[in-house]
């Protein structure tokens, strides 16, 4: 079963990343996402190994943002693909079937073309203005997401979808209650000095609305 909390990592440094992600690992967050758009070749395999080593001493998932190469090197968890990177089946070819792919939707069509492109998670949003991301697709709202997940559960699917873009605590249970699997944060987990007490809260949301 997939963890219904991801965190997607933050942070322009090497340093400021992994001291990001170990307190949201030591807070209780099972599912890791790196991402780190700026960083060089060589900032990115430091980070990703580092990253690798804390996943595993806290028995979390560990997924690199776009780079399949990546993946394959240092043997993480699993991939997750934006509409315009490695598809799902180059991904599949280069990785193989054990990993985890996951890939970005931000409408109805682009979550039947992930379905049938058999990711195994689809991230979808964005919920609403977030900084995190700089080239940011039309917003959702909790009424798109409401609509897109009709016609899932319409046409009978049943992957597991992440809400991400802007969300903060207050915003889940209403997400949760559209069906959405879970949801993928970055802003309000990193560098919280209470990040064990939001995690926790966290996953009584989502889990007491599921």
């Amino acid at each position: 079963m997939l963890s219904k909390i991801q965190y997607i990592s933050q942070g322009s440094t090497i340093q400021q990343q992994i001291d990001n992600i170990t307190s949201v690992l030591e807070g209780g967050c099972k599912w890791i996402q790196l991402r780190f758009k700026n960083a060089t070749s060589e900032e990115f395999l430091e980070t990703a190994k580092k990253v690798k080593i804390l996943c595993k001493k806290h028995d979390a998932i560990f997924i690199i943002n776009d780079n399949v190469e990546l993946v394959k090197e240092i043997d993480a968890d699993g991939v997750h693909l934006g509409l315009t990177d490695s598809t799902i089946k180059e991904a599949r070819n280069i990785i193989g079937f054990d990993k985890i792919i996951g890939g970005t939707a931000n409408t109805l069509d682009d979550v039947l073309r992930r379905i049938s492109e058999k990711c195994d998670y689809i991230g979808l949003g964005p919920y609403r203005f977030t900084r995190t991301k700089e080239k940011l697709s039309p917003i959702l709202g909790l009424d798109g997401f409401q609509e897109i997940m009709n016609h899932i559960h319409l046409s009978g699917n049943h992957i597991p979808l992440y809400a991400i873009g802007g969300i903060e605590i207050d915003d889940i249970p209403e997400i949760v209650n559209t069906g959405i699997y879970g949801v993928a944060l970055s802003g309000i987990l990193t560098n919280k000095k209470n990040t064990k007490e939001i995690i926790t809260q966290l996953n009584h949301i989502t889990y007491a609305n599921a």
